[in-house]
């Protein structure tokens, strides 16, 4: 049949309502398809030359109900619901009409002309709305501007639409069974096609990014690619939609702002104009550039001001750094390092400096290759290393100008942009000042550093009773020192002294009066004064201060603002063995207390004078601290200041404390960074301890009468425990020190005596006793019976020393530990 769609598209069956559109077909004696309609067509998605010449029963999703069979071997009319199968593969539910075209004795008859004995004419309502909403589908499927496809589950493509032909360069019956689309042979095929095979294996949604150029195109774009399965009613997979949306833009600001960050990161990570160099000529490597080289004015290098007005004419630059993404050896540079090199006023260097902006050139440039073929090293270069866009940035700081960074690209294939331009510039003006803080802090301060950390603890001293971490900021930034200082100092026993201490006032003069408080507390800490008797002797030295101030003035007229010395102080000695603390303040804000159940409080303290008043009392107060708690000293500059007050700043603290943390150095940048003002007005100290406790098995205490029987017992006991913590090489000496310091106690103080053993860092050996007289070492003459008893200890131990006790004193000393 010519005509293989015959009369009978979208006719209606004798006796139906003529506002019903049919779908129908014609299926001859043997079952086989010879007319097909339009309307069947739209409906089940087959062309005619797919379905005519073609088994009807193919069409069939299941077996054709029983009533069915009968009605086809009777020629009679059947109607009823089937299963079919639509061209996508999913099954379709419709009502159909069966009627035989024949009569039964064979005669020819029925409609759609040509019908035949054993000829049958199919039809079955067709949605009114399926055509147009079929076609508009279709339309906006390959009329979207995104790209678009869709991939069977072995991956091959089965559709594309216009605008994913266009991007690939191949029409969709070109790209049909192959792996096209997104699914090409480029560096990110791994990163489409991981996310494609989840999406088919778990039929949930997945997306992508991947990278590919345009036919046609030079400059590799990015895409998100959204990834939905396609199930069938069942829930089964049939295949994956694929969905490019274009991010290039975004892409490349994501791009540039981590290398921002990352820049931020990376350069000025020291105070020294030649390292910072380098870091800005490395950083950006190679994903921004192939070649970075950073030259600098001479007045820089030597710390001296630079020039705020535009340079003009030619610039003598020095190269300072330069840095390759493809060899060590930096073959591209033309400059060596440290080597001047005179840049004439055309060329991209002179030419930024003189604009003050980034100047981006390149072979197209007339300038450019003028300034390429002046020097016989550039012009050499050019043509071996194929630079193919550069981009010259100034680098200014604070109005001033210090150099020029060059950025070059030759093995990337893609040409710098407008937006690459304006990242340059970025990258030298962060580069541009760091390279003048270290400059301005290599010259201007010094002097007034050197002094501060002279000041300040260089390093926290070993011991085991906290683990510290502290910071400094200094209100002063011109000068970046003050007044305000911490401290950690081992005492015996174990135990720590934590300081923090605040001199009204800024600058050198504050510096220098923290500098001999903080030496006046050290050296009353080493004499083991409880912190209220230690405040009482600190406040003596304070008065002390102001009296010689007075005296040095040059004037009246400053003898008074030089006569007041205005301090505050936190004094804590925490004890590992009794896991408890003794501390006093003297006009000093109160420590911050957070224990191990995350309550946090803040510690009780009489409030005491600030110093230099004088003869006015100070109080202790000894309280117990859980192992891991943190305990936080600090200054009033860090909780008050513009933005708020004392009571915010301490529930900010507390709130800080209280919130588990990875380090102490994190807590104490948290700390910082939530209290710390832009504007700061007072310098600022924080001292974050944990506490460690030290065990029962690190301890060994004995309460022996005082009598001289027991000597050999205390040197029987102490020889068992030495044993038992493997420490037989200090045997020897630990018998004698103990034998020298508790006979000390049965002949000079009499009542019990304590013999305490303390495994730490070091062996420390403690006898306690009644008595409050503290021994001394003196001259012994040949033939005196004593007097050489604490001589021999001294000799014996590292270092040895008696501090007062509520119940006495105690005498102690420490040997070091046998090397593992």
């Amino acid at each position: 049949m010519d005509d293989t769609r015959g009369t009978a598209t979208g006719e209606a069956p004798a006796g139906s309502g003529g506002g019903v559109r049919w779908a129908t077909a014609t299926v001859d004696a043997r079952g086989v398809v010879i007319r097909w309609s339009t309307a069947a067509e739209q409906m089940l998605g087959y062309a005619p030359v797919e379905i005519v010449g073609h088994k009807a029963e193919g069409l069939l999703q299941g077996a054709l109900p029983a009533s069915g069979w009968r009605s086809l071997a009777r020629q009679e009319l059947w109607s009823g619901r089937i299963a079919v199968r639509h061209r996508d593969g999913g099954p379709m539910d419709v009502d159909l009409l069966a009627c035989p075209l024949g009569d039964r004795d064979g005669n020819g008859g029925g409609t759609g002309g040509g019908g035949g004995a054993g000829q049958w004419l199919l039809a079955t309502v067709a949605e009114p709305g399926a055509a147009r909403d079929a076609d508009l589908t279709e339309r906006s499927f390959a009329q979207a501007v995104l790209p678009m496809a869709i991939h069977d589950v072995d991956l091959r493509l089965l559709r594309a639409n216009h605008e994913m032909c266009r991007i690939v360069g191949l029409t969709e019956e070109e790209m049909r069974g192959r792996r096209s689309g997104f699914l090409t042979e480029n560096r990110v095929d791994a990163e489409v096609e991981r996310p494609m095979r989840r999406a088919l294996r778990t039929g949930e949604p997945e997306t992508a990014l991947t990278f590919r150029r345009a036919a046609g195109e030079h400059h590799e774009r990015a895409w998100t690619v959204s990834l939905s399965p396609l199930t069938d009613e069942y829930g089964q997979v049939l295949a994956v939609a694929v969905a490019g949306l274009e991010i290039s833009e975004e892409y490349r600001a994501r791009e540039g702002l981590a290398l921002l960050n990352e820049a931020g990161l990376r350069i000025g990570t020291t105070l020294d104009v030649t390292r910072t160099a380098e870091e800005l000529a490395s950083t950006p490597l190679p994903r921004f550039a192939d070649f970075i080289s950073v030259d600098l004015l001479d007045s820089v290098l030597r710390g001296d001001e630079p020039t705020p007005d535009p340079l003009t004419g030619d610039v003598r630059l020095r190269r300072v750094a330069h840095q390759s993404a493809h060899r060590p050896d930096v073959p591209e540079a033309a400059v060596a390092v440290g080597e001047v090199d005179n840049y004439p006023e055309y060329s991209p260097p002179a030419r930024c400096l003189t604009t003050g902006r980034a100047v981006l050139t390149g072979p197209w440039d007339t300038e450019y290759t003028r300034w390429m073929t002046r020097d016989p090293r550039r012009a050499a270069n050019c043509p071996r290393y194929g630079v193919q866009s550069l981009i010259a940035a100034p680098l200014v700081a604070r109005g001033n100008i210090l150099g020029a960074a060059l950025f070059c690209r030759s093995v990337n294939p893609e040409a710098f942009t407008e937006e690459d331009l304006l990242l340059a510039e970025q990258l030298a003006a962060r580069a541009a000042v760091c390279i003048d803080n270290a400059r301005r802090f290599t010259r201007e301060r010094s002097t007034a550093v050197t002094l501060q950390r002279s000041l300040l603890p260089r390093g926290l001293p070993p011991q085991s009773a906290v683990e510290v971490a502290t910071r400094y900021r200094p209100a002063d930034s011109e000068y970046g020192v003050g007044g305000d200082w911490f401290d950690v100092i081992p005492l015996s026993g174990s135990r720590v002294a934590l300081v923090v201490g605040d001199v009204v006032g800024h600058g050198i003069h504050a510096s220098a009066t923290m500098g001999r408080l903080r030496t006046a507390v050290r050296t009353l800490a080493d004499m083991d004064l409880p912190p209220d008797e230690l405040f009482t002797h600190l406040d003596d030295v304070v008065v002390r201060l102001a009296s010689e101030n007075v005296g040095a003035a040059e004037n009246a007229d400053t003898a008074a603002d030089d006569a007041y010395v205005g301090a505050s102080c936190l004094y804590a000695v925490y004890d590992p063995v009794s896991r408890r603390c003794c501390a006093a303040r003297a006009g000093h804000p109160p420590p911050v207390l957070a224990k191990p159940d995350g309550t946090v409080e803040v510690v009780r303290l009489p409030a005491g004078p600030p110093l230099g008043l004088g003869d006015l009392p100070f109080e202790s107060v000894e309280f117990e601290i859980p192992e891991g708690s943190l305990l936080a000293l600090y200054t009033d500059g860090l909780i008050q200041s513009r933005e708020h007050d004392v009571g915010s700043g301490i529930e900010v603290l507390c709130d800080i404390l209280s919130t588990p943390a990875a380090s102490l150095e994190s807590i104490c940048d948290s700390v910082l960074r939530s209290l710390f003002s832009t504007r700061p007005v007072d310098d600022v100290a924080l001292l974050v301890a944990r506490t460690h406790a030290l065990d029962d098995g690190q301890v060994a205490t004995w309460e022996l009468p005082a009598e001289p029987s027991l000597v050999a017992d205390a040197r029987e006991r102490v020889t068992g425990q030495l044993v038992s913590w493997g420490l037989e090489e200090l045997t020897f000496s630990t018998e004698l020190v103990v034998s020298e310091l508790f006979t000390n106690a049965i002949l000079h103080a009499g009542g019990p005596v304590q013999l305490r053993l303390i495994r730490d860092r070091t062996l420390i050996c403690e006898v306690s006793d009644s008595s409050t007289t503290a021994p001394h070492m003196r001259r012994a003459r040949v033939f005196d019976e004593g007097g050489r008893g604490l001589l021999l200890v001294a000799q014996l131990s590292e270092r040895w020393g008696t501090r007062q006790i509520p119940t006495g004193k105690a005498i102690w000393a420490e040997q070091a530990l046998p090397v593992a």
